[in-house]
């Protein structure tokens, strides 16, 4: 009963964080522009992976795609491809999870086959977070470091005189998405790895019988029956050839 309900809990916690790190990936609110001591506040800028968005003081909001590959960073590019892998994995780990489950039986499936997708599914799950955890943690490096950068070009001069007047932008709400669907999925493919453990069946232990030799000299007659042994005995040892007995000492006829 317990072996069930982790592995329940798993999926159901492993679900709930691919659909959050799905929602992440398709948010808009990646960066949002840094309001402190701004004076345009009439336009507000924010940014996502596929697309940046303008909202104006009016309520009415433009949003433009990113229409090229080439021309983006290198660094967007690579949180969008573990994104996408993370939901790719999740997706199939969901799929092979929902097979795995001790209360749906399809055919004769053995518990054996289930604690193995039980593990697959697990693997997965962890990856999945993996991804997405990297992935929200890259850009918001990337984020970080542009912030500082934008300070520093701002305030140059004399006595810290604000010359210049550039759009600095901090953390989006789709951050802190990611970041706890991330955790969540991790923790469900730890939780699916820990149920397979009690889904194995338990190894039979046979008991096994070493079988050792009766001697060293063995005599054996033609139907392969044993004849005498040479243990602890101070007679000659005889040797049977073709049914016809002699002892050591005698000589070959020839």
């Amino acid at each position: 009963m317990a072996v069930t309900a982790c592995q329940g809990l798993g999926f159901v916690v492993s679900l709930i964080g691919i659909a959050g790190v799905i929602a992440a990936t398709c948010m808009d609110q990646w960066s949002t522009q840094d309001l402190y001591n701004n004076p345009v506040t009439a336009v507000f800028n924010y940014q996502g992976l596929w697309r940046s968005c303008v909202r104006e003081s009016s309520g009415f909001t433009e949003c433009r795609g990113y229409f090229t590959l080439l021309g983006l960073p290198a660094m967007l590019q690579a949180v969008r491809a573990l994104m996408v892998v993370g939901i790719v994995l999740g997706a199939i780990g969901l799929l092979v999870s929902i097979f795995a489950l001790k209360c749906i039986r399809i055919g004769n499936m053995e518990d054996s086959a289930k604690a193995n997708m039980t593990l697959t599914s697990g693997i997965m799950f962890i990856i999945s977070g993996i991804c997405a955890i990297a992935g929200v943690s890259v850009f918001a490096n990337m984020l970080v470091t542009n912030f500082w950068m934008s300070t520093a070009n701002m305030y140059t001069g004399m006595g810290g005189m604000v010359q210049t007047v550039q759009t600095r932008y901090t953390f989006g709400s789709a951050l802190f998405v990611g970041w706890v669907a991330g955790g969540l999925t991790l923790i469900g493919g730890v939780m699916m790895c820990v149920a397979c453990r009690g889904l194995a069946p338990e190894e039979t232990n046979y008991k096994t019988v070493s079988y050792h030799a009766s001697g060293h000299n063995v005599a054996y007659k033609p139907g392969g029956f044993k004849a005498s042994t040479g243990f602890g005995s101070n007679t000659k040892n005889k040797k049977i050839y073709d049914g016809g007995a002699r002892t050591e000492d005698e000589p070959i006829a020839h």
